[in-house]
């Protein structure tokens, strides 16, 4: 995260100094109420994170401005999807602390987390996609997990330092709707350690895309690269007659016309299909279950375009830090 904003006016104080926010320079600066709760000052966890997830290729934040957008059932499938590559090494991090989804989507509810000597070990969903989740933690799917942000982000710093996350090719982080404590914490623990970057989920609506807008902001202002947008919930085709409906009117354009107006890619549009939402509930893998059908087309074309923008980004900083370069 870079310590001045590219927008900040003269004389700013800087993300990382105790005036951030609060400084005469930072009156009418559009970045003032995010730095003014930014953690200030290095944390030592970033550089024990960075050295964690040293042999982790790629990070990417799967995140959504709104609620029930589909961005868990989007995340499971991406690892799904990445994890089909035979000798790829997928994790998958579940930092969606009060609404734990992933393990239900994943077909690992009830699992537990065990301890090594090198730390907690993932719970596997198959033989090259493992997963954490506060929902591992918990004595039961129905507890509610009740934390103020101070015990969120040291979850997080655990999950991100402590998890035996061994050789990965690619970490999935899904987490909550809008822009919290979660995804500060995020941005601050993984400062060192690098992110590709994050993929939005959103729907058609207007009331969904008004939400995409600020989480774009956010991730410009705290230098977050957005990999692009994803529309879910898109058309509906119909199974049998293979005839397309829109059940979401979208009103403004869509998500390709927001994408267009941010100046961010549109990574695809995924089909209305109920039959994910099964394969969700009873914890399978739609991509296998479904393989052929409209919507794994699309999903197959957008993770095809979410990997190559990763690998590029790997390459810049590569050159950027004179790292030997390494393919996924």
């Amino acid at each position: 995260m870079s310590a001045v904003p590219e927008n900040a006016p003269d004389h700013c104080p800087g993300t990382d100094s105790d005036a951030a926010g609060k400084a005469d320079a930072c009156q009418g600066c559009p970045n003032q109420s995010i730095c003014s709760v930014l953690p200030k000052g290095p944390d030592p966890a970033v550089e024990e994170i960075k050295q964690k997830l040293k042999n982790v290729k790629h990070k990417v934040l799967v995140l959504s401005g709104k609620g029930g957008v589909g961005k868990s059932t989007f995340t499971a499938h991406l690892a799904h999807a990445l994890g089909a590559h035979e000798n790829s090494q997928i994790g998958v991090l579940d930092v969606d602390i009060c609404g734990p989804s992933l393990p239900r989507i994943m077909g690992v509810d009830g699992e537990t987390v065990h301890q090594s000597g090198s730390g907690w070990s993932p719970v596997y969903v198959t033989d090259n996609v493992s997963m954490m989740s506060v929902g591992f933690l918990l004595g039961s799917p129905e507890d509610a997990v009740i934390w103020r942000g101070a015990k969120k982000s040291g979850l997080i710093k655990q999950f991100l330092r402590d998890v035996d996350w061994e050789d990965l090719d690619f970490l999935v982080v899904d987490t909550p709707p809008g822009t919290s404590d979660e995804h500060l914490s995020l941005v601050q623990f993984l400062d060192g350690a690098g992110i590709d970057g994050a993929i939005i989920v959103t729907t058609p609506q207007e009331v969904a895309l008004a939400d995409v807008r600020k989480e774009i902001s956010f991730c410009r202002k705290v230098s977050l690269p957005v990999v692009g947008v994803v529309e879910n919930m898109g058309d509906f085709i119909c199974p049998h007659c293979h005839k397309s409906s829109t059940i979401f009117p979208p009103t403004s354009g869509g998500a390709v016309k927001m994408a267009e107006s941010q100046g961010v890619n549109f990574l695809g549009t995924l089909p209305l299909d109920p039959r994910i939402a099964r394969c969700c509930d009873e914890g399978k893998n739609f991509i296998e279950e479904l393989d052929g059908t409209p919507a794994v087309v699309a999903f197959k074309d957008i993770v095809n375009k979410i990997v190559d923008f990763c690998v590029t980004a790997k390459k810049n900083r590569e050159q950027e830090t004179g790292e030997s370069m390494m393919e996924i």
